[in-house]
């Protein structure tokens, strides 16, 4: 309840906000909260249900993307339509405490009592470096220079996970990222599927605006079919027994490769109406294989560091998306992205940004072929 409260009371302060620094504090504060809360809800979901029905509660959970996607610009529209930002935060204070006290009648209580950790002070520095170069490397108008914040983030990210193996109080399991076990393979798994999935997110609504005329809720609402084609094929899909898992644990990947595939030759073309189920495949790709991806790394975890596992997920997913972003401003910048106006540079980068993924979307085919490997030894 602690985490939402942090993320109530960020949204409070946005909401009484004198000057853009108090709301940027708000923004870190509610982030902080909301990357909690995140997290909570794997470890929740590995220690409240069997292990028969984690793929079926993790697909559940992906049902907020979408009625965050088709909710959230509708009511922000709502407020912007009236001039009452402030209202916003408010509401998000009122939805945070309405948590709370779901939460204090559903959940039940415990008797146990939980030794708060040490702070990691030196692997939160390295992550807030890291995430300082990522959110760099996307300003910067040098190719050269994002280029090389780019890789400053993975090689302070690596130290990382090398300092966590040996930290008595671990961030991420003991093994992440190892290619030896089952949870590390399955958190490459997790990143790359995130970071093939991220671009479409960041760049689509631009493309769709400039390139096919779209209004800005209108393109908003056409990137979120791959949110609500993620929670449809999760749905569609959790509750599948061997070998179905394994199996779509593989085409997931190559779904999203293909659906990047297409929508690399479809965007520079005025052919919005088959761009649309291009975009779609893309999310039912990563919704069809990422509740079996997280019971994986959950249900490999080693002894003691069960909990850690299933709050690595959420992370993940959030390093993936960062990573991928600031890949694909590095891309667009190389194929010419200068401004927000259609022009050739726009047309090429519309093509290329999507095709580039598609070698995360082949990565992660391989490594899915090594996490089944690793099941069957």
């Amino acid at each position: 309840m602690c985490r939402v409260t942090t993320f109530g009371l960020g949204a409070l302060l946005c909401s009484m906000a004198t000057a853009m620094g108090w709301i940027v504090a708000g923004r870190l504060i509610q982030g902080f909260g909301g990357g909690l809360e995140a997290a909570v809800a794997y470890v929740l979901v590995r220690t409240t249900f069997p292990q028969s029905v984690w793929s079926r509660a993790i697909a559940l959970m992906s049902t907020s993307w979408s009625v965050s996607v088709m909710i959230g610009p509708l009511i922000g529209g709502m407020f912007a339509r009236f001039g009452n930002w402030r209202a916003a935060f408010v509401a998000t204070v009122l939805a945070a405490g309405t948590l709370v006290i779901s939460a204090l009648f559903i959940l039940p209580p415990t008797a146990e009592r939980i030794q708060a950790p040490r702070v990691p002070a030196a692997r939160l520095a390295l992550i807030c470096v890291a995430i300082a170069a990522t959110s760099f490397a996307s300003v910067v108008a040098s190719t050269q220079s994002r280029l090389g914040l780019l890789v400053a983030a993975f090689v302070v990210l690596a130290a990382m996970v090398r300092l966590n193996r040996f930290a008595p109080a671990p961030m991420l399991p003991r093994d992440a990222f190892s290619w030896r076990t089952q949870t590390g393979a399955g958190l490459w798994l997790a990143l790359l599927l995130c970071i093939t999935f991220s671009p479409l997110q960041i760049y689509m609504p631009m493309f769709l605006q400039q390139l096919h005329g779209f209004d800005p809720l209108t393109a908003g609402f056409s990137v979120a079919t791959a949110s609500l084609a993620w929670t449809a094929a999760s749905l569609a899909t959790a509750g599948a027994s061997d070998p179905w898992p394994d199996r779509l644990t593989l085409t997931g990947p190559a779904t999203m490769g293909l659906g990047l595939t297409m929508i690399a030759c479809l965007v520079p073309h005025q052919t919005a109406l088959f761009l649309i189920p291009a975009i779609a495949l893309l999310g039912a790709g990563i919704g069809q294989c990422w509740p079996f991806v997280a019971h994986r790394i959950m249900d490999g975890a080693t002894a003691g560091d069960e909990a850690v596992a299933a709050s690595s997920v959420p992370t993940i997913q959030q390093m993936g998306f960062a990573l991928g972003g600031a890949m694909a401003g590095l891309v667009a910048n190389a194929s010419g992205l200068t401004a927000a106006t259609a022009s050739e540079g726009m047309v090429r980068a519309a093509s290329w940004v999507p095709a580039s993924f598609v070698l995360a979307a082949i990565l992660a085919f391989l490594i899915a072929l090594r996490l089944r490997h690793l099941r069957t030894i």
